[in-house]
């Protein structure tokens, strides 16, 4: 027995069918490919916004009467997404169909000949993009691609990616300033000056001429260079007057105004990347040469360029940094300070090791611990450049030294939440084989502590400093306790705008020894800070201080700072000037200064200060009261390229 389907259901079907092979047809789309069609409606354009109703007498071709049409309508059902724009959007569990692509004709993309000579322009490196182009910067520009300053690589025939970098500076000083100063013997230009010091005005202008010429392969945006070559000379030009005759020179005779010129080394090293230790670029250097260092953040204990070999690099993502070295100190050119490289090096070795550790207590603070060994053996006599004895320092009885100390020290610079700190804590143990003064061998025990506490508010930020290093109770016995650095420079306390920190001050031998050295904070007693030896038999000094800057404008910043100055102890002074100190009252020092950067950038600084330090009872018992108060006025200038 055959099945038939209903004539009713073939009939739709049909018509279904030919409907839809009719839309197909007449629609304007046919053209394109078959996975680029949306499903096309069969209802006409007009119609798109309804829904028709289906019977079935619609569907086998017969209308059903009115009254039966009015009976059964219904509410018009709301039309989907799809069917208003006739694009079906997938639904999850759909089956998406598959997508056939069209053959691609290979006559319509011929592939390229083998010997065809390829349209494009070599360039030397990916560096130089712009410049195969036909544009180049200025050489004088530092600000853009230069080849002067490492952005692009030279030398191409010695080697890949090196890198060649020209610094200039001007650095330009006018200061005008009176300190007391020492009258050679009865020679005084001034008529009737026969006292211990005579006139204390002071002129100096000082030009230096800085270039920097530094080679070094390897990108370093993310790692240390694989090697670096670094040469610094420094050319000096001072002119200096005074009022008073031997001040300037051993001999008298010269008169009171000097005028020098010098050529100095500053740097000359080779560094050398050794390995790195992670994939963060850890690393492992060395550098050899005349190099500069700074033990601690505020250059309290150590800052010089002298020859050495240092190993240093990093560890943990940079988070613990490291120094392992030995410098032999440099004789230096007394007038400008800069290295001396036609002298034979001094017997004077220092062995650092130091430790740096970032956010430590505390985030935003790091922490260093360092362990420096100074060993001087320097025990032959040495003049310096104006023939003024510095080795040894002209106080006691003029024999030769040798000592050796330690230092053990803490030193911290950062944050803590809102308020700023920076320390440095150092303690001195070790044996000097015979002070000068003292005669004798003497143990060397001193200590010294430094910390700065500052805060923001807005565009001003308040300071307050303290400064204590221990004094000597007794210069004749076996215990040296006033506490001396190595080589100093202290940037604290208003630093070069500090009459006390910026100015030596002269105090016996004719200026031989000094209360305290030019940028040094030590009230030392030394015969020079740049070529004599440490001297452990000194008063101390205690610095209490306040100050704050001012950040006026972007470019310009204004501050100051007020210090009271007091010795730790009094008796060593006494004892080098046969008399008795009974106040240990310094002064107060006073100072103003401003930066000012007239293109916001580094390219031009102008920096002046004035200070004052108004001598307490102690100071006028060494220099008279009739000295008044001493004032320095400074005017700076720096031109960088």
């Amino acid at each position: 027995m055959s099945h038939q389907r209903p004539l009713g259901l073939a009939f739709v079907s049909a018509l279904l069918l030919s409907g839809a092979a009719q839309a197909q047809i007449s629609s304007p789309q046919t053209s394109s490919p078959a996975f680029f069609q949306p499903v096309q409606s069969s209802q006409p354009a007009t119609e798109l916004g309804k829904r028709p109703r289906a019977s079935e007498d619609e569907s086998v071709g017969k209308e059903a009467p009115a009254a039966e049409r009015a009976g059964s309508e219904r509410p018009e059902e709301p039309v989907t997404p799809e069917e208003q724009t006739g694009v079906i959007r997938e639904r999850p569990g759909r089956i998406r169909p598959i997508v056939v692509i069209p053959p691609i004709d290979p006559s319509q993309v011929p592939p390229p000949a083998a010997n065809l000579p390829r349209e494009s322009i070599s360039i030397p490196d990916r560096w130089r993009l712009i410049q195969t182009l036909g544009f180049k910067f200025p050489w004088y520009d530092p600000y853009n691609q230069n080849p002067l300053k490492g952005d692009l690589p030279v030398l191409h025939d010695l080697g890949h990616e090196l890198f060649f970098n020209l610094g200039v500076i001007s650095d330009t000083l006018v200061e005008l300033r009176r300190v007391p100063t020492p009258v050679a013997g009865q020679v005084s230009i001034r008529p009737g000056a026969n006292d211990i010091y005579g006139g204390n005005k002071q002129r100096i202008f000082g030009q230096n001429l800085i270039t920097s010429f530094s080679l070094q392969k390897g990108d370093t945006t993310f790692k240390p260079p694989d090697f670096e070559l670094k040469f610094v000379p420094v050319l000096n030009y001072t002119n200096v007057t005074v009022d008073e005759a031997g001040a300037l020179r051993a001999n008298p005779a010269l008169g009171k105004r000097r005028t020098d010129n010098y050529l100095g080394v500053q740097e000359l090293f080779g560094d050398l990347h050794l390995r790195n230790v992670s994939d963060r670029f850890d690393f492992d250097s060395v550098r050899i040469g005349i190099q500069p260092f700074t033990n601690d953040f505020r250059g309290f204990l150590f800052q010089d360029v002298p020859f050495g070999v240092r190993v240093f690099g990093n560890r943990s993502n940079n988070q613990y940094q490291y120094n392992l070295a030995w410098f032999r100190r440099l004789e230096k050119d007394t007038n400008s300070g800069l290295n001396d490289i036609s002298k034979k090096f001094r017997d004077d070795d220092v062995f650092v090791s130091n430790v740096y550790r970032q956010d430590f207590p505390v985030k935003g603070f790091t922490s260093q611990v360092s362990v420096v060994h100074n060993r001087n053996r320097e025990d032959k006599a040495h003049y310096d450049t104006n023939g003024i004895l510095v080795r040894p320092a002209l106080l006691g009885d003029l024999q030769p030294h040798r000592y050796r100390v330690t230092y053990l020290g803490y030193n911290g610079d950062g944050h803590f939440d809102r308020w700023n700190l920076s320390t440095s804590a150092y303690l001195a143990t070790g044996t000097d084989d015979r002070n000068p003064l003292a005669q004798r061998e003497q143990s060397i025990r001193a200590g010294m502590f430094a910390s700065e506490l500052s805060r923001d508010f807005s565009w001003v930020r308040v300071r307050g400093n303290l400064f204590l290093s221990t004094g000597d109770k007794n210069p004749y016995d076996g215990k040296a306790t006033g506490f001396d650095s190595i080589l100093e420079n202290p940037q604290f306390a208003g630093s070069d705008s500090s009459y006390f920190i910026r100015q030596g001050l002269p105090l016996i031998g004719g200026g031989g020894v000094a209360l305290s050295a030019r940028n040094g904070i030590q009230a030392s007693l030394r015969s020079s800070k740049d070529e004599g030896q440490s001297n452990f038999v000194n008063p101390g000094l205690k610095l209490f201080g306040v100050g704050a800057d001012f950040d006026v404008r972007p470019e310009v910043r204004v501050f100051t700072n007020v210090s009271s100055l007091r010795f730790a102890e009094t008796a060593p002074l006494a004892a080098l000037r046969n008399q008795a100190i009974t106040s240990d009252s310094l002064g107060i020092d006073y100072s103003v200064g401003f930066h000012w950067r007239p293109f916001f950038n580094q390219n031009m600084i102008i920096n002046g200060s004035v200070a004052m330090l108004k001598p307490g009872d102690g100071l006028k018992a060494l220099y008279g009261a009739n000295q008044g108060s001493l004032y320095s006025v400074i005017l700076n200038s720096v031109l960088s390229f």
